[in-house]
């Protein structure tokens, strides 16, 4: 049938399936923080282009830049500024920079699921989808010697399917969804999971304003300053609210020269502004799950 031809109960139990439930936002953050800052940065690299069955060099060497250059400078920023983050690696990628994932967690930053082969969930099949998030946790956790507590879904395509998978695979939270601006619960069918969403936006994410499609001519239109300032103004109403400021950056996109500067202005200012828990997503969602709410 066509979607206007679904009775109310085909209509409604798709929209309940998954949803957010009670807010998470904590009473308070560690330290007496004003608010918690989860920076993100999903190191896809050359998966962008296998996923979709490609053979393109061109694409495949964007990727390598993001192990190459972006990898390295980020890592440079983030060590100088003393400041953890999280690091969402698909599998494959993981294999083909086995040392890079080693390295993110020697220098004490987290490491997150994120596919097999950066696939999308939402045109698997269920047993598929399954298969292909447990063997990568357990390729990320042969890499790394950790096991992974948290997911981020590919592109942040959250299958039906996928929350089963996340309570199958034992995780604390996922970072895919977007139903608020601060943790939530998330609640399958009406019942609430424990699962932790920590909370992503196209707003706070770099690849929407930096990237660009060749055949069609697209390209990018807005300024790295622009994009500067879009993260600060999130993070400054973040900052007033006590809430949670949570940024996704692609080390391919992020790491180049003329926009590196971008991560480390906004760490200057979120630190002159002061009151900031700088915290892994895995350290977020522990204390937002454990922790009075602010009961909002």
């Amino acid at each position: 049938m066509e979607p206007w031809q679904w009775d109310e109960a085909e209509w409604r139990g798709r929209v309940e399936h998954v949803r957010a439930g009670r807010s998470l936002k904590p009473a308070s953050w560690p330290g007496g923080a004003r608010c918690a800052v989860a920076l993100s940065f999903d190191s896809d690299h050359e998966t962008n282009e296998l996923r979709d069955g490609g053979n393109s060099i061109g694409r495949m060497s964007w990727g390598q830049y993001g192990a190459r250059r972006g990898i390295p400078r980020i890592l440079s920023v983030l060590g100088r500024e003393s400041v953890p983050a999280t690091f969402f690696v698909p599998a494959v990628a993981a294999l083909l920079h086995p040392d890079e994932q080693r390295r993110v967690i020697a220098e004490g930053h987290e490491i997150g699921l994120h596919g097999w082969i950066h696939e999308l969930n939402s045109v698997l099949p269920e047993a598929v989808e399954r298969d292909l998030h447990f063997r990568a946790a357990d390729q990320l956790e042969k890499i790394t010697g950790i096991r992974a507590v948290g997911m981020r879904t590919p592109s942040w395509d959250f299958s039906p399917s996928t929350l089963k998978i996340q309570r199958e695979l034992g995780l604390i939270y996922d970072s895919s969804l977007m139903a608020d601006d601060d943790p939530y619960e998330l609640v399958e069918d009406g019942v609430p999971t424990g699962i932790v969403e920590l909370p992503v936006e196209w707003i706070r994410d770099d690849a929407p304003y930096f990237n660009m499609d060749r055949f069609k001519g697209l390209r990018p239109h807005t300024p790295p300053p622009a994009v500067l300032d879009i993260f600060i103004r999130e993070f400054d109403r973040a900052h007033e609210e006590g809430g949670l400021f949570l940024l996704t950056m692609h080390p391919h996109v992020i790491g180049y020269r003329s926009r590196i500067f971008i991560v480390e202005e906004l760490i200057r200012h979120m630190k002159a502004r002061g009151g900031c828990w700088f915290a892994t997503h895995a350290a977020v969602a522990r204390h937002c799950a454990t922790g009075p709410t602010a009961g909002r």
